[in-house]
């Protein structure tokens, strides 16, 4: 008998650790960082932030939920109002700049109190800081500063880093940020608010991307996502460099490094697969054309006799394009999402689970009963929606199923800032191909290799050797404590 499905409340999808933005120069700077999230939306839902300064002091407006529900626009008037003080004065010309953080936890629980960006003080002055990723040493850090005398008001890892840039320079003249970031490890992209400039950086593995883009002003912006920039009109200069601090000033913008690239990078392969948006660009390549060239090697590896080929919304659209075009199946819309359901109906008991995604999930019968069809999503997780879901499509008819998977099997935890955090809660930790097949009543189910995954995956100055795999193949590029998880970080740091 296959093992029982885990049982959790609904959605549990893949989470990640939140998009972060900063502008420098630029006229109401708080509103187009407040634009620019609402295109990196997808990174985070729980809450939202904005700062701005007026090369003085630092403003700042945070609140829970979404970016429209967490920003008001006397938010964006009051922030932008700030940054123009600094244009007002005798001898600067120029606004002041702005930072935002959108979240979703993984260190940390979700509270108000963990709303990004955070504001500290050091040596040179006021400072706010926002940061997408997951230090695996802060519990250790922390230790480490609170037996200096060091308090801390939240529970999230980002505060470690203000707490080290304030040690840092508390008794000497020191490039504070650069010091505080050879400090840590594990994945981190941050954006910095000081009186003066914003600063970007990240980690030396780059396994978050982080992009620079150039307004229509010859102003600068940095954000997670090309599709920020998009946004905002702004042309796609380069991606920060792992190891690499940028800085944009009213001087324009400069770099150093505060570390070597690491000899092998570990950009996350989940980003293609599931994170980021289809109209980015990341780690040189178009998310969109990964996502249907995924899909295209799935209809090699796994043909499958059928009459149609239909995506599981929204994130399986783009491979299961690729796997149509390529195995020469009509493609068909079956699934189709209801957008006004969101997170707050889900209800604790399996039978109000079940009904939640019948609402959330509708399915078309005319287009699927009687018909072999293949499905195709972008991964699966811990398996509990993706049975209800494979229930229905059954119940409304469907001769064949055939689930077709564009990654490999999950089956080991995330630790640089996916919400993969522990093994049992993963349906193929312990279980093979067939146990999770039959578990999910589908008649036949096929996982994308990851030689596959890493064939697609790939280009010219990018190669297979680049990305990090360790969720599918249990291999980490940089050591990590087999205890470390996301309660376990919240209740100690």
């Amino acid at each position: 008998m296959p093992h029982p499905l885990p049982q959790f409340d609904l959605p549990r999808q893949a989470n990640e650790k939140c998009g972060v933005v900063a502008i420098w120069g630029e006229q109401s700077p708080a509103r187009h960082a407040f634009l620019a999230h609402f295109a990196l939306q997808h990174r985070g839902q729980e809450s939202a932030g904005l700062c701005t300064t007026d090369g003085r002091t630092i403003e700042r407006a945070v609140g829970m939920g979404l970016v429209s529900q967490a920003i008001t626009p006397s938010d964006i008037e009051r922030l932008d109002a700030h940054a123009t003080q600094r244009a007002q004065t005798n001898s600067i010309r120029k606004p002041g700049g702005a930072i935002g953080h959108n979240r979703y936890s993984t260190t940390g629980p979700s509270a108000a109190a963990n709303a990004q960006p955070l504001v500290g003080h050091y040596r040179g002055g006021p400072v706010a800081l926002a940061h997408n990723g997951n230090l695996v040493n802060a519990v250790q850090l922390r230790k480490s500063l609170e037996a200096r005398g060091h308090a801390f008001a939240t529970t999230s890892d980002t505060e470690v880093m203000l707490a080290l840039m304030a040690a840092a320079s508390q008794e000497r003249e020191t490039d504070a940020l650069a010091e505080a970031l050879q400090q840590v490890t594990g994945a981190f992209c941050v954006v910095l608010l000081h009186q003066d400039r914003v600063e970007a950086a990240r980690d030396p593995h780059g396994w978050r991307p982080l992009a620079i883009g150039k307004m229509p002003s010859g102003n600068y912006v940095v954000a997670s996502e090309t599709v920020a920039l998009d946004v905002l009109g702004a042309e796609f200069v380069r991606e920060v460099e792992p190891g690499e601090i940028v800085t944009i000033s009213d001087d324009g913008i400069a770099s150093r490094r505060f570390a070597d690239v690491a000899p092998r990078r570990a950009h996350c392969v989940f980003e293609h697969v599931y994170f980021a948006s289809p109209a980015s660009k990341i780690f040189g390549q178009t998310v969109q054309t990964v996502r249907e060239q995924l899909g295209a090697k799935m209809a090699e590896e796994a043909p499958v006799e059928a009459d149609l080929v239909m995506p599981m919304p929204d994130s399986g659209r783009s491979a299961a394009t690729g796997y149509a075009r390529q195995s020469g199946l009509p493609y068909r819309e079956g699934i189709i999402p209801n957008r006004y359901v969101g997170r707050t109906f889900i209800k604790p008991t399996d039978e109000e689970r079940a009904a939640a995604v019948r609402v959330k999930l509708n399915i078309v019968g005319d287009v699927v009963r009687g018909k072999r069809v293949v499905i195709v999503d972008d991964s699966i997780v811990r398996g509990t929606t993706t049975k209800i879901k494979m229930d229905q499509v059954r119940a409304a008819g469907a001769k064949e199923v055939h689930l077709r998977i564009s990654c490999p099997p999950i089956r080991y935890p995330c630790y640089f800032g996916v919400d993969f955090a522990d093994p049992k809660e993963l349906i193929a930790t312990g279980r093979g191909v067939e146990h999770i097949r039959a578990q999910l009543g589908v008649d036949s189910l096929h996982f994308l290799s990851i030689d596959g995954l890493l064939a697609v995956a790939a280009c010219d100055e990018v190669t297979g050797e680049h990305f990090c795999t360790a969720c599918y193949s249990g291999e980490y590029r940089i050591p990590v404590d087999p205890e470390l998880r996301k309660n376990a970080m919240a209740a100690k740091c």
